[in-house]
């Protein structure tokens, strides 16, 4: 694949494989699922009933409904507000007739842990990566001596190993952690001969992730998380099943039904080893006497809205390689898959990793979201027709041929004879097709070409004029053309701003599209624009902003405000000569601020509660007022934290909450102005410096564009390596505690 797509000249590193590629593949279909989705809006009718024990709840819902191939459909959702009209009208004020059924039901404990399912609960619960999950284990396992062998895909133990677990047990009973899970073990004797736990056939090369006999000493956080967690899961799958008492209650209203759903915590079995003993007060239903008759107090339609499927994260991605592209969430139907999945739990972290090194995948906070590159390979794959790297299932059936050629169950030589048959097939379709012939479901476009009015074509890379030599990359800057876009930005030869870009590095930034004259080539092309029309020495034509609505007064110098390209400016940082240097970008931290909220700053000297702003450090999302500070700088401002009920759990989470602005960090609403007067580099700085150094590269080496002479992009660079307060003190902190708890023991010893 790296020469077929270094034809044309250059080094396109391509790599293909028979497990990261159709690991990509699951990825690249679900966010093809996503961009497809069209979101439809539906209804909810939901109710109170007022009965002489309280209120309660109720859905409506249609006990007729049967699933069809509309995935979307629900019981409850109604596709049209004249229909949930009708219901809440038809019901309100109404008196009801109740019907309830109560059925027992018990939930066993998960079973133990294989790698694959300790590295999707480490990722779901604390975040941790796959590939931190796998060493943090191996250091349990080797340093400290605490876990068995972790790179097992068995989730059983020998039947020799009862002894074993009962010694085990009991020593973990010495620590204050365990101590009442182990004594009810061992009170109950519930450590006995059991084939969903002790099971010799169900064990290869090595058995279940358990504790061992050593205590641990030392462990940091993380290793102490994981240890914890395999532990837990360790104890609690001796303990009985946790026991509810499932109630339906269906209420009818004007020959409408209702349902309300009760789930009572009889007995909580495994959950205690947890620390759930009692079941949560608001999940009790009030009762209703026999023949009482529930008023319906309080009715009404709620409108909603579809959601697309979500992105995978590192979990959700294991479970779909270990089934081999199916989400394999039920333990009977993962055992079936055995042998048929993507990879091994060794090596699934490593081909995660590996996607992420090839810049196939990029991670945002816990999702996994596939690049330009990931859907570039995609579309190759599909035109060349090689289904063994882009099918999970037929590469999971690979796999499962390979386990039964080492148990000797098949022959090397069929092996080998399927596998020289499609590298023939891939050679010869790579031979057949250069890059504008590969087959595919490509648009053609109902905009002319800007050159010769002619037809433009999509084609594996580029969209081109079919008669002249006009013709642009699908992928500028590391993002995709939708095809809308594409058709926009040829009408009006102008697109943006646009988010999505990416520099070499992976770091986001803003940009507009232009189609521009190319006067050596007598042709049109494609370049960027980071709304800088001069340098920052002040050279370069003024701006003529006649017949542009002011948005303001600058808090600089009060001159007139006005928008320009990526930026909102002052009319004299961009005159002749140059007076101010006031300039706000319209893009802060990947927040779009709208005009509206600019006039509003200007005027009032804050924005509304703007909730879209993206730590450059931690992935996370925040919301932040933007205000006006001294000497005319931008700044953020927060909203006032709520008090914690407890000290210590707000301290916990300060390194955590802290956004990572880039430019300044402020705790709390009242420090705002503090922060602004003490913080040197603020927002309007930030948001206008921060596309184009980094993008103006980018653009630069994607498709020999002019990048301007912006110098739009230092600080979504620079506000990645800075190091915050907040970030200094989550590292000092664990220090810290433990040297005070130490001397602490040490004087109620003395």
């Amino acid at each position: 694949m790296t020469a077929f797509n270094s034809k044309g000249g250059g080094f396109f590193l391509t790599t293909v494989g028979r497990v990261q590629t159709p690991t990509l593949s699951i990825v690249v279909e679900r966010e093809e699922k996503i961009k497809k989705f069209v979101a439809r809006n539906y209804w909810e009718v939901r109710a109170d009933f007022v009965v002489a024990a309280g209120v309660y709840e109720g859905r409506w819902f249609d006990p007729g409904f049967k699933r069809d191939e509309d995935l979307e459909r629900r019981e409850s959702r109604l596709w049209g507000p004249a229909a949930a009209d009708s219901i809440v009208a038809a019901c309100r004020g109404k008196h009801g007739r109740v019907s309830e059924e109560a059925k027992p039901s018990s939930s066993a404990a998960p079973g133990l842990f294989d790698l694959t399912s300790l590295q999707r609960e480490a990722n779901g619960r604390f975040g941790f990566s796959a590939k931190n999950t796998l060493g943090l284990a191996q250091a349990l396992y080797e340093r400290h001596k605490v876990l068995t062998y972790p790179r097992t895909d068995s989730r059983h133990l020998p039947e020799d190993y009862i002894a074993t677990v009962k010694k085990t047990i009991e020593t973990l009973g010495e620590a204050n952690n365990y101590q009442v899970a182990s004594a009810l073990i061992r009170k109950n004797q519930w450590v006995k001969p059991n084939k969903r736990i002790f099971d010799n056939t169900k064990i290869s090369d090595h058995f279940a992730i358990i504790p061992t006999l050593e205590a641990p000493k030392n462990l940091s956080e993380p290793e102490a998380k994981l240890y914890d967690l395999v532990v837990r899961r360790f104890l609690a799958v001796f303990f009985p099943p946790a026991e509810y008492l499932v109630t339906t209650r269906i209420t009818e209203v004007a020959g409408h039904h209702f349902k309300t759903e009760g789930k009572v915590l009889v007995n909580p079995g495994w959950l205690q080893v947890y620390g759930k003993e009692a079941q949560d007060e608001d999940a009790n239903l009030v009762i209703v006497a026999p023949d009482e008759k529930p008023l319906t107090d309080k009715i009404e339609a709620v409108a909603l809205t579809t959601k697309p499927p979500p992105r995978y994260n590192e979990a959700t991605l294991l479970s779909a390689m270990e089934g081999a592209g199916k989400l394999v969430e039920d333990d009977e139907l993962r055992e079936a898959m055995a042998g048929r999945g993507l990879g091994t739990p060794a090596t699934r972290a490593a081909i995660i990793e590996g996607l992420l090194a090839e810049k196939y995948l990029i991670r945002e906070g816990r999702e996994l979201i596939p690049t330009a590159k990931a859907f570039q390979l995609a579309t190759l794959l599909r035109g060349l027709d090689v289904a063994e790297l882009t099918a999970p299932e037929l590469t999971g059936e690979w796999e499962y041929k390979l386990a039964q050629m080492e148990r000797g169950k098949m022959s090397r030589d069929e092996f080998m004879r399927e596998i020289a048959q499609m590298t023939q097939r891939i050679v010869k379709h790579a031979k057949e097709y250069d890059s504008d012939t590969v087959p595919g479901d490509y648009a053609t476009l109902v905009t002319p070409c800007p050159n010769c009015g002619s037809v433009v074509r999509e084609n594996y890379r580029r969209f081109a004029c079919e008669k002249c030599s006009f013709s642009i990359t699908k992928i500028p800057g590391g993002r995709q053309f939708e095809i809308p876009e594409v058709e926009e930005l040829l009408q009006r030869r102008e697109l943006g701003p646009l988010q999505g870009f990416r520099s070499k590095l992976g770091r986001p930034f803003a940009a507009i599209l232009k189609i521009v004259p190319d006067t050596e080539n007598h042709n049109f092309k494609l370049e960027f624009d980071f709304g800088q029309q001069r340098d920052e020495d002040g050279g370069g034509e003024p701006v003529d902003f006649t017949g542009q609505e002011m948005l303001g007064a600058c808090p600089k110098c009060a001159g007139a405000v006005y928008e320009l390209g990526l930026s909102y400016v002052c009319e004299n940082s961009v005159a002749q000569p140059k007076t101010c240097d006031f300039r706000s970008g319209k893009i802060i931290l990947q927040q779009e601020i709208a005009r509206e909220q600019m006039h509003k700053l200007l005027a009032t000297g804050r924005t509304d509660l703007l909730p879209g702003f993206k730590s450059s450090r931690t992935g996370r999302f925040f919301k932040a007022y933007l205000v006006k500070g001294p000497q005319g700088k931008i700044a953020f401002e927060f909203e006032p934290r709520k008090a914690a009920a407890k000290e210590g759990k707000k301290s916990e989470k300060t390194s955590d909450t802290t956004p990572d602005t880039g430019a300044l960090a402020v705790t709390g609403a009242a420090g705002a102005q503090t922060a602004a007067q003490s913080t040197p580099k603020t927002v309007s700085k930030t948001s206008s410096k921060s596309a184009s150094k980094t993008a103006g590269k980018t653009a630069t080496a994607a498709q020999k564009t002019k990048t301007g002479t912006s110098t739009a992009a230092k600080q979504s660079a620079g506000s990645a390596t800075r190091k915050t307060p907040a970030k200094t003190a989550s590292k000092t902190a664990p220090k810290t505690s433990a040297r005070a708890a130490a001397k602490r023991a040490a004087r109620k010893a003395a």
